[in-house]
């Protein structure tokens, strides 16, 4: 197993100091604390891939370390023990690792790790954001408060055909020809993997879409229709994905998710032109304030929908 994860190819120090190894893996890998001990020649070593949003990174500290950091931030950690032993402890519970076992670690997770003298261990860096667009994409609910996995210990023999997966993406980040698209793909094959083969908290399946995940998303774009609304922050109202949002709104509205928002604009705007009270100056302040930049482009838009420029309803009101 250990030889397809990253070959000297991609060795970045070799007997070396190993706060400089640490100081390279804090820019690159994670923040964390290195504690060592005082006396002894520590020789560390580091192998270290970016790939697309993914760094793939193997790593000896080259004598007994213990590695802590309060949380990961963004970012899960999948470290795989290659030789040695690990010890964790994580939430008052402790845990020894073994070559054959892996560790899954959440970003709000507290690291506490102490890696035996001849430990090695390989390190896959998944930022959240690639996993939560997968669950999109595969048309999974992400839970309100994040994506978790629920287990940290893992054998690896029951996920070989993983294991051979990151072989390929390693031996794919070292060649080289690699293509950041080729890459991407990769990285989003990886993460649906994880998400598939590790307990977690998502919820598989499109969900059954309703009315009221209509009237949420209304109401959430009446709330904000001087803002630039996107396709993502509406996926996240309705927690759908967007094949699924475009259904909605063209089931309820007959238009796409833009179209409609570009709509609910001009009847917010028709509606504050027809207003004495209101305090809008001209045409121009109010179309700025609703996002349309192009003023002819926008004036003709009023003109189609209600049959006069804005020009003229501003007029007639005041």
């Amino acid at each position: 197993m250990s030889s397809l994860l990253l070959s000297e190819r991609s060795r970045v120090f070799e007997r070396a100091d190993p706060y400089a190894v640490s100081d390279y893996v804090n820019q690159h890998v994670g923040g964390h604390c290195l504690r060592l001990p005082r006396t002894g020649e520590l020789q560390a070593s580091i192998n270290h891939r970016k790939f697309a949003s993914l760094d793939l990174c193997r790593l000896s500290y080259g004598g007994k370390a213990q590695v802590t950091s309060p949380a990961l931030g963004s970012l899960y950690h999948l470290q795989i023990l290659l030789k040695g032993h690990c010890r964790s402890a994580c939430r008052g519970n402790e845990h020894p690792y073994v070559p054959g076992e892996l560790l899954l670690i959440n970003p709000d997770d507290p690291v506490d790790l102490t890696y035996s003298a001849d430990c090695e261990k390989f390190i896959l860096k998944l930022p959240a954001s690639l996993l939560e667009q997968t669950c999109l994409e595969q048309r999974w609910q992400v839970p309100e408060g994040g994506i978790r996995f629920t287990s940290a210990r893992h054998k690896t023999q029951p996920l070989d055909g993983f294991i051979g997966l990151l072989g390929l993406v390693c031996a794919e980040a070292e060649s080289d020809n690699s293509l950041l698209q080729v890459q991407e793909h990769y990285g989003r094959i990886v993460a649906s993997k994880l998400l598939t083969l590790l307990d977690n908290n998502i919820q598989r399946g499109e969900p059954q879409v309703q009315a009221h995940s209509f009237e949420q998303l209304v109401e959430y774009i009446d709330a904000n229709l001087n803002q630039d609304i996107s396709i993502v922050q509406l996926m996240n109202v309705a927690r759908v994905s967007e094949r699924t949002l475009y259904s909605l709104f063209e089931r309820h509205a007959g238009l796409s998710p833009k179209g409609y928002v570009r709509q609910r604009k001009l009847e917010r705007i028709h509606a504050v032109l027809q207003d004495p009270a209101s305090s809008v100056r001209n045409v121009t302040e109010i179309a700025l304030d609703y996002g349309f930049l192009h003023l002819g482009r926008f004036a003709e838009s009023y003109r189609q929908r209600f049959g006069e420029l804005p020009s003229v309803t501003f007029k007639r009101y005041r």
